[in-house]
């Protein structure tokens, strides 16, 4: 399995020979590895998961990509003049992939803010590292993973919350996302809160600007 993070919450991960893009939202600079993808997953309608200017030139270039979302963004992909396809509770198979869905609802930001569907995802292929994003919340239970996609750092998210979801899991390896609203000094004083404060049996691969990274089964 392969991970490039293209920023923000956005991955591009490739596993089994399948190429699937995960929240392609406003904060990405380059989209320029959105190529030949089989699948596209929104795990919620946030515009910072979903961009609304550059998803259907994403999504035009990718004819045969499947579309994949939480309920809401059903409605935001049809306002783009985009077919979506709702995925909560079912399970999808694309190529040697298994795409499972876990989670309902977006993490709490104030009461005074309606909460909006969220659906985070599990990626699953025979001989390959499990994979779970969890978009915007951190209730979802998708069983034991090897390489977690945690949130650093969000409006909805004190520092000990990403803590605590890295204990819960104490998957091997877990890679920082969410970071778009960090500025370097910040950034690095959470990914340290990560790596001290998380789970002393977790490695934490900062993917930023490093390009695809591999990751393989037991290692």
């Amino acid at each position: 399995m392969r991970i490039t993070h293209l920023g923000h919450a956005c991955l591009l991960v490739e596993m089994a020979d399948v190429r699937v893009l995960i929240d392609p939202g406003a904060f990405v600079d380059d989209f320029s590895e959105a190529h030949d993808l089989d699948a596209v997953i929104v795990t919620h309608r946030h515009p910072d998961h979903l961009d609304p200017q550059r998803l259907p030139g994403i999504l035009a270039d990718n004819p045969n990509a499947a579309v994949l979302c939480d309920p809401e963004s059903v409605t935001a992909f049809a306002d783009l003049g985009v077919e979506a396809r709702e995925h909560g509770g079912t399970t999808t198979r694309i190529g040697g992939v298994t795409i499972t869905p876990f989670g309902e609802q977006h993490a709490l930001i104030h009461d005074d803010l309606p909460r909006i569907t969220n659906v985070g995802v599990r990626l699953d292929a025979d001989g390959e590292p499990s994979f779970f994003h969890p978009g915007d919340a951190l209730d979802a239970v998708p069983g034991q993973v090897d390489v977690l996609a945690f949130p650093l750092q969000a409006p909805w998210q004190r520092s000990r919350d990403m803590t605590a979801f890295l204990r819960r899991f104490g998957a091997p390896h877990a890679v920082p996302i969410h970071d778009g609203l960090l500025q370097r000094r910040g950034r690095d004083l959470y990914l340290g809160q990560a790596a001290q404060l998380g789970c002393a049996d977790t490695r934490i691969h900062d993917l930023a600007g490093a390009g695809p990274v591999e990751f393989r089964e037991g290692a």
